[in-house]
């Protein structure tokens, strides 16, 4: 087995784990100049997740053997979902098994979980988040496939190193149906990950917040856990929208000169990433939840749309 595509692998996993939570404090940064209030520092995520390592955790007296491993489960998850999206390198370990359906599942799955977990204590909260995130998540994964689908028809391959190799590395073309699919994307993504206009993840108002109804009778290094994942979440559809609409910069090879090439270009995309997230949040305002089937229905429809302009404009390119 290469030895490049083991140290590429390893290091784009040990990559996800740090940079993630400094993505998340990079994007409340941005916000708080944006909204001209005083911004927290960049690593004032790592400052929580290490407080809450420390606390003991405390567990409700009706909660089953699930509750207690759902975080494990659902950290998992979103930490090989960031380590299969080809960000570093398309010459990985993990390049046979990075296929795009099997990306939305790992993503359906912690979902499931989260939501379990939610439900399984019996309080209100967490009973009324869960089925608002299952509703999310009904809508936005047929959005997100037909995104996929439309990136596959282009390279063949449902391969997500396939679908880099062939946008990155072919002829220069272009194709409407990628500027169609990178709006639903974001649509999505804003969905997914919990962010204004959907949901707010700093609020703990019972009309409007999904994620974190779930997740209040958490406590420490379960709760620490889960909001690394969120992290990890956050990171994976960054680089994921990195790596579907601008995959320059990501190399074939995996020797360390293309590596490190590929991480400065990466550390410069997701900032560049992270202020227009910011900024789209800054811009936008809470939609009530019964406004969110409209917003991730027109996801759809722009991503439908994208494969129809694929299949009667650009079949020939």
């Amino acid at each position: 087995m290469n030895f490049y595509a083991i140290f590429a692998q390893f290091l784009e996993l040990l990559i996800a784990l740090i940079m993630a939570p400094m993505l998340n404090g990079w994007v409340n940064q941005c916000r708080a100049w944006l909204q001209n209030r005083s911004a927290p520092p960049l690593l004032q995520t790592y400052y929580t997740l290490n407080k809450l390592f420390n606390k003991e955790v405390l567990l409700a007296h009706n909660a089953s053997s699930l509750f207690r491993a759902a975080p494990y489960i659902i950290f998992s998850c979103m930490a090989l979902a960031s380590a299969i999206v080809p960000t570093l390198s398309t010459d990985l370990i993990f390049s046979p098994a990075a296929d795009a359906i099997a990306l939305v599942g790992l993503f359906a799955l912690a979902r499931v979980f989260i939501a379990l977990a939610g439900m399984d204590v019996g309080t209100a909260f967490g009973s009324l988040g869960a089925r608002r995130e299952m509703l999310i998540g009904f809508l936005a994964e047929p959005a997100l496939l037909m995104v996929f689908f439309t990136a596959s028809l282009i390279s063949q391959s449902t391969s997500l190193s396939t679908i880099v190799e062939t946008l990155a590395h072919r002829e220069f073309a272009i194709f409407p149906s990628l500027a169609f699919s990178g709006v639903a994307f974001t649509m999505v993504s804003l969905a997914e990950n919990s962010r204004v206009p959907v949901d707010n993840p700093t609020t703990h108002l019972e009309l409007t917040m999904i994620h974190e109804a779930m997740i209040l009778e958490y406590s420490g290094r379960h709760l620490a856990l889960i909001e690394w994942a969120a992290c990890l979440k956050l990171f994976a559809y960054s680089c994921l929208g990195i790596a579907l609409f601008f995959p320059f910069g990501i190399p074939e090879a995996a020797d360390p000169a293309s590596l490190a090439l590929a991480g400065l270009i990466l550390i410069l995309k997701l900032t560049i990433g992270g202020f227009l997230l910011a900024l789209i949040e800054t811009l936008s305002a809470k939609m009530r939840i019964f406004r969110a089937p409209e917003f991730l229905g027109t996801a759809f429809l722009l991503a439908v749309l994208a494969m129809l302009v694929h299949l009667l404009l650009e079949a020939g390119l």
